[in-house]
């Protein structure tokens, strides 16, 4: 299909780059390209546009396309009725929005019968059309008479005249340019108003806070739109949409009523039903739409963010770990990995019952930690975790490996996962857990690619959202972190392999049935051999790939096959090897990239292979370094006012940031107590498996809620102000604290976002 320059000329105006970027984009998706490879080595035809660009590109190529098609279907809906006139089709064609072109349809959308549409039926169109006209001198009364039918059920005045003015109402209703004055008021002035359902009191609670709730629709938060349209729909609340009704009428009759004749009087009539009953149902349906589409934005957005924090997590690295699913009762799964992440051993151990079990559980432990000279412990962030932690450390383990905690999220999702079951047939899915903890902590990224991210527990709302868009954002999120950091040929899983840029589940399962057949990748030119794997996916897919100890040198970084080349020809110009080139920066300093450059290739490709060579295979994630709780705090019940406490972050929604302090329940850092400055959004502060350091405001045994800050003088505001005295404030105080625009919500406005988001934690 060939690519629609005007389409183009739109994008390229929105992202305000050069239309000749967003062509070479288009072309390139058109291709089968993947985002990561054009964003990584196509940098001289899209002028080095990032992945964030790429994909705005597509999503607003492909939200264009979609508009045009709805554009081709109301024109030939039009045609085949003969509606089509050229005035109409130009006025269509030109439609920007689609709330544009479904205003300029109304009028000859196929409807359900309607008042207006009975009343057309009994002859009083015509009747209605003077109406409008609204000449002074005419009498509707005495015209009215003329109308008077009864077999087509007109028997009075007054029926022909309430039946004129339904149409005259239906025509306000379909008016395009009344449409869009409403919608604009309906943004700008339109207010949520929430009301608990009577006798919903108490089932109710949780939603408590918007039991008599009011605020502006232009600065609601997403999370806030969220939360009141899941009380509406679990019945506990009513939602309304409200406008001031006399800024409405009177936008109305200014367009629609003229002078104050005895027809003016009752067009003024019609408009006031054509408001009411028809345009203000109409616009608060599209604008609580439009609301929703904004806060699943919003929401997708954070979750995307979080994920990729989550995904980037630092790597440990490849090294033998023991792994612990802790348990009390029914104890803990012990499984023991080698460095490349395989099951060697697994058992039960009980350090949390007994003393005689806990002194087994260290014989047992200690043993194993010897024979498969264990270099690192993890251990399961769940129920007894922390004391499972404590038990470890006691322990003088062979070699001291260090006990970390790992975050749990998701890892029974794996254990009872069909991947799980296909690798561990014969093991329980508690043990299954065990390794994806193990594994987990050796490589984030590599593990939790074997899960629905949806399942990990780091979005907001995720429940209430468009499904199809937060999926696809959470797919571009995996691919994009994936291909970042490149993956290893011959150790990785189907799974990981899947995410890969042009390769996908069924050239995945080809490799590694490949390599299980036939051994280890010695080159990347043996992909080409791969079943089904053709020259595209080979392009796509060949850069992201890493071979280490494999026959050639540059098969272990991210310098793409099709650039060796160029190496070749800069090492035989400097009397070198390639293998020099990679190891001696001397060798590389004496490389002008400059005499490279051809049609095809330029200098931001040129300066990437540098790069590469200097760090062949780099990882873009962080260097390691564990989280290490306070020893003084493992209860809710051990927290006080004023204690200042390592946490790591577990989630950033639009209101704050929740943070691991290893009490086994996360505090909320709100918006407010992030930093001593104003934060438009938490995302600009923290992301998610950060390590930070927090002050204990309030603690809500009752409801187990922990109130967290990052200020360097978090109880300062409380000694002029009165606040964080342990009562509750007012919704509306709340309300107005939001209205004003600075981060000033009371520390007890913590307790507002928690019940809402439990079932998506």
């Amino acid at each position: 299909m060939p690519m629609d320059e005007n389409h183009i000329r739109i994008v390229a105006e929105q992202l305000q780059v050069q239309t000749h970027q967003v062509r070479a984009v288009a072309s390139l998706l058109e291709q089968g390209a993947t985002v990561p490879f054009i964003a990584r080595y196509r940098k001289e035809a899209t002028g080095s546009l990032d992945e964030v660009a790429i994909t705005t590109v597509r999503d607003e190529l492909g939200r264009l396309k979609d508009l045009d098609d709805r554009r081709s279907a109301v024109l030939r809906s039009l045609e085949e009725r003969s509606l089509l006139t050229e005035e109409l089709k130009l006025r269509i064609l030109g439609a920007e929005t689609l709330h544009a072109l479904e205003d300029l349809y109304l009028p000859f959308r196929p409807k359900k019968r309607s008042r207006a549409a009975a009343a057309r039926e009994k002859g009083l169109e015509p009747l209605a059309l003077r109406l409008l006209d609204q000449d002074p001198a005419w009498d509707p009364e005495a015209a009215g008479r003329a109308f008077l039918d009864p077999e087509k059920g007109v028997e009075t005045v007054a029926e022909a005249l309430s039946g004129a003015r339904d149409i005259v109402a239906e025509w306000v209703n379909e008016d395009a340019g009344a449409r869009e004055d409403i919608r604009e008021l309906f943004r700008a002035r339109g207010v949520f108003r929430t009301r608990v359902i009577p006798g919903m009191e108490d089932n109710g609670d949780k939603f408590r806070d918007y039991f008599d709730w009011e605020e502006p629709v232009r600065t609601t938060p997403s999370h806030r739109i969220l939360a009141m349209r899941r009380g509406a729909g679990e019945g506990f609340l009513t939602l309304r949409i409200a406008v001031p009704d006399e800024e409405a009428l009177g936008l109305l009759e200014r367009r629609f009523v003229r002078g104050d004749s005895d027809a003016s009087r009752q067009v003024r009539e019609a408009v006031q039903d054509g408001y009411k009953r028809l345009l203000a149902p109409a616009m608060e349906t599209e604008i609580r739409l439009e609301t929703k589409k904004r806060a699943d934005d919003a929401a997708i957005r954070v979750f995307a963010e979080n994920l990729r924090g989550l995904l980037m997590a630092p790597p440990l690295g490849r090294k033998n770990v023991l792994a612990l699913d802790p348990g009390i009762r029914t104890g803990a799964k012990l499984t023991c990995l080698d460095r490349q992440g395989r099951l060697l051993h697994w058992t039960t151990v009980f350090p949390l019952l007994s003393s005689r079990e806990r002194e087994r559980a260290a014989t047992e432990i200690r043993s194993l930690c010897g024979r498969y000279q264990v270099e690192a412990v993890a251990v399961g962030n769940g129920t007894g975790g922390r004391e499972t932690e404590e038990f470890l450390k006691s322990l003088a383990l062979p070699g001291s490996p260090p006990v970390i905690l790992v975050s749990e999220s998701g890892a029974s999702v794996y254990s009872t996962s069909e991947a799980a079951r296909e690798e561990f047939q014969d093991l329980d899915a508690t043990v299954r857990g065990s390794v994806s903890i193990g594994r987990r902590l050796m490589d984030p990224l590599a593990e939790l690619v074997k899960i629905d991210p949806k399942s990990i527990g780091v979005g907001q709302y995720q429940h209430d959202v468009d499904q199809k868009k937060l999926k696809r954002s959470l797919d571009d999120t995996v691919v994009s972190c994936v291909n970042a950091v490149g993956v290893e040929l011959n150790t990785s899983s189907v799974e990981l392999l899947t995410y890969v840029s042009g390769l996908g589940p069924r050239l995945a399962r080809n490799i590694v049935a490949f390599r299980n057949e036939r051994g280890p990748f010695r080159s990347r030119e043996e992909l080409k051999r791969v079943p089904q794997l053709g020259p595209k996916a080979f392009e796509q897919a060949a850069g992201f790939l890493r071979i280490r100890d494999g026959e050639h040198p540059l098969d272990a970084g991210a310098v793409h096959p099709e650039s060796y080349k160029i190496v070749y020809a800069m090492a035989r110009d400097v009397g070198a090897s390639v293998t020099d080139l990679i190891r001696d920066e001397h060798v590389r300093s004496r490389i002008d990239v400059t005499g490279y450059v051809t049609e095809r290739v330029g200098i931001p490709t040129l300066s990437d292979i540098l790069s590469e060579l200097a760090r062949p295979g780099r990882d873009p994630r962080r260097s390691f370094d564990g989280v290490s709780f306070s020893d003084e705090v493992r209860t809710l019940e051990d927290l006080k006012r004023g204690m200042i406490l390592p946490g790591v972050v577990t989630n950033v929604t639009a209101f704050g940031a929740f943070v691991d302090i290893g009490v086994h329940q996360d505090g909320l850092v709100h918006i407010s107590q992030l930093a001593d400055k104003y934060v438009r959004e938490p995302g600009e502060i923290v992301r998610v498996h950060q390590q930070v350091n927090v002050t204990v405001l309030d603690v809500d045994h009752a409801r187990k809620r922990i109130a967290l800050s990052m200020k360097k003088r978090p109880f300062a505001e409380s000694a002029a102000s009165g606040r964080f005295a342990g009562k509750q404030e007012g919704v509306k105080a709340g309300s107005e604290q939001t209205r004003t625009g600075g981060n000033r919500s009371s520390v007890k406005d913590f307790n507002k976002p928690f019940a809402h988001l439990l079932k998506d934690r």
